[in-house]
């Protein structure tokens, strides 16, 4: 199962603090124990949101807002993608994660990620097979 692992944002990373090289050397060990037990995917930081933007639709109609965004409980400082047999292997992962990150309080959420199977029949072949096919065009093959 695939799992989406986000580190939740903070005074200090919307600050657009940078990482100390304590924790960069602590969150390069953790995502090579997770390379090596062959279950990291993908995984990077993110700006603050003031570099960002959000886009809203009403009726289909778009409307574009600038960061910053002042709900930082809400707002996400980085992602990974891991792939682990169940649930409890994610959390027991996630158990591990660098202390020196938030100076021990950082806020993680893990989040499964839909897979075709999850559809039931209604996730044709056909669309499967398309599936794979934009993801081989984006390079992204399945986990």
């Amino acid at each position: 199962m695939r799992f989406l692992i986000i580190r939740k944002a903070d005074e200090e990373t919307e600050a657009g603090a940078l990482p100390t090289p304590a924790l960069f050397d602590a969150m390069m060990r953790y995502n090579g124990e997770m390379m090596d037990a062959g279950i990291l995917v993908s995984g990077d930081g993110l700006r603050p949101s003031r570099d960002g933007a959000r886009v809203s639709f009403r009726d289909g109609v778009p409307t574009v807002t600038d960061g910053p965004f002042t709900e930082a409980k809400e707002l996400i400082a980085g992602f990974s993608i891991i792939d682990v047999p169940s649930k409890e292997d994610a959390i027991a992962w996630i158990r591990r994660w660098p202390v020196e990150d938030a100076n021990g309080n950082a806020r993680i959420e893990i989040r499964p990620l839909y897979e075709p199977g999850d559809f039931g029949e209604e996730f044709t072949a056909e669309w499967l097979a398309q599936e794979e096919r934009l993801r081989a065009r984006a390079g992204t093959p399945r986990g």
